[in-house]
Parts: C-alpha cells; sequence; structure tokens
C-alpha cells in the first residue's frame, strides 16, 4: 500500500491549495480517507474525513467553511481544497486510509507566512 500526498507550498495568507493524495496497492472505494495534520511539538491532529463513496464528510472546527476534502474513486486519489489559509495552518499535512487498519502517507508540507 502505498499513499502519496502532494500540493504543498509555500502561500501567503489568505491564498488557496489543493492537496492531493494517490492511493495505489489497496481497494481504493472501501477506504474511509483522512487529512491529518501536524507541527512540531504537537499531536497530530484530524483535519477532514470522507467516508468510501464519498457521501459523508466531517471537518475540523478550525477549518470548516475553508477546507473541502473530496475523492474521485476512479482515480483512487483523495482531495482536500484549502481556502483563505491562515498562518495557524501552517503543518505537515498526512492522508489516511482506514478500513480496520491504517495506511498513511510520507506528508506534505504547507507553509502560510507572508
Amino acid at each position: 500500500v502505498q499513499l502519496v500526498e502532494s500540493g504543498g507550498g509555500l502561500v501567503q495568507p489568505g491564498a488557496s491549495l489543493r492537496l492531493s493524495c494517490a492511493a495505489s496497492g489497496l481497494s481504493f472505494s472501501s477506504y474511509a480517507m483522512s487529512w491529518y495534520r501536524q507541527t512540531p511539538g504537537k499531536e497530530r491532529e484530524l483535519v477532514a474525513g470522507i467516508s468510501n463513496t464519498g457521501g459523508r464528510t466531517s471537518y475540523a472546527d478550525s477549518v470548516k467553511g475553508r477546507f473541502t476534502i473530496s475523492r474521485d474513486n476512479v482515480k483512487n486519489t483523495v482531495y482536500l481544497q484549502m481556502i483563505s489559509l491562515k498562518p495557524e495552518d501552517t503543518a505537515v499535512y498526512y492522508c489516511k486510509a482506514s478500513l480496520g487498519r491504517n495506511y498513511w502517507g510520507k506528508g506534505t508540507l504547507v507553509t502560510v507566512s507572508s
């Protein structure tokens, strides 16, 4: 199983980014997917989740209205669209696949700074 995140980078406050997580080696459409983020010295926190069909989504309060999680079960990819980015969104963002056990990607760094 391999999860590969991409799309991170350095942006100014107020900008947008779209993260992608490409999955391989698993039956992607069977797995719930989620995005987490982590900053140095802090625990990894759940940002957003989506059910295997995409019919249900959930978000951390800190990102509601700004982030949107979606998935493409043909492309085996989950996305995180982020708008109105804030400096406090700076973190390494990880995707996770869940079905009984969990699989993690290696993360992509998002830096929001002027």
